[in-house]
């Protein structure tokens, strides 16, 4: 008989020991050759496929449950000409639920190793497996199971996308893009009836203080730097100088109303 081969994961552990706070990542390459993401947990290493449904399975020949789900959507609509009759059971919704968490572990590896554009592209599938499941779903409590993870997941998203703009010098893209992402969670809160956890937010945080790193990188105009000092001017009570301010930037927004 040949020599019994160990399935003892210590060695590979001890090599890679765990770091309470800190989200660690690597990439290794498979026996076939295929690069994998892994991340160090407290009781082991998750091992990822970097393409496709992070464990590499395809379920009913699909890429993933959302693609086989939205499938069968595609078909029910071909069959009866609308979304009408077509429900999420809770099963499905379960499973959906499990593998958006599969995503969730993959687009925290990708955001340590700062591939922005794979962040982006699976923290929209999240994004589109919450609204099927708020769409579809038959209890009501499916439908909303997740909705507390959307102010995560599009902060992570648009943090993806910004630092994609500022690596692409396009600062005032990445601005745009943080202040779209505001307006879509504080929305997202009032719908919840939770205006008051906008301002407390720590995604809003998060994002309000990304914006304001973009915002030292855009040069300001003449006219910008202007008011600028008009308030640094007012709030020293310089106010003769103030006024003279006010006068130029009157004139300066003449000129421009009549080029």
């Amino acid at each position: 008989m040949g020599a019994t081969v160990s399935k003892d994961l210590d060695a590979i552990l001890e090599n890679w020991p765990y770091e309470p706070g800190k989200v660690s990542v690597r990439k290794t390459l498979s026996a076939d050759g295929r690069v994998k993401l892994q991340m160090r947990i407290d009781l082991g290493v998750l091992q990822m496929e970097t393409e496709g449904r992070p464990d590499g399975q395809r379920p009913y020949g699909c890429e993933s449950m959302l693609d086989y789900y939205t499938r069968l959507l595609a078909r029910h609509r071909r069959t009866t000409g609308q979304d009408e009759g077509f429900t999420l059971d809770e099963q499905a919704c379960e499973l959906l639920r499990a593998e958006a968490l599969q995503y969730y572990y993959r687009y925290l590896c990708e955001f340590v190793l700062e591939e922005f554009e794979n962040v982006q592209r699976d923290t929209a599938r999240n994004l589109r497996a919450m609204d099927f499941m708020a769409s579809y779903a038959q209890e009501e409590s499916d439908q909303s199971s997740m909705e507390s993870y959307r102010p995560y997941i599009v902060m992570m998203n648009t943090r993806a996308r910004a630092n994609m703009a500022m690596q692409e010098h396009r600062p005032k893209q990445a601005r745009r893009i943080i202040r779209e992402a505001l307006h879509s969670l504080r929305e997202h809160y009032e719908q919840m009836g939770q205006e008051d956890v906008y301002r407390a937010s720590p995604e809003v945080g998060t994002l309000q203080a990304l914006l304001k790193d973009v915002r030292r990188e855009i040069p300001m105009t003449p006219l910008e730097r202007l008011r600028r000092q008009l308030a640094k001017a007012v709030k020293e009570e310089r106010y003769e100088e103030a006024a003279q301010i006010r006068d130029t930037i009157a004139r300066a927004q003449q000129r421009s109303s009549t080029e």
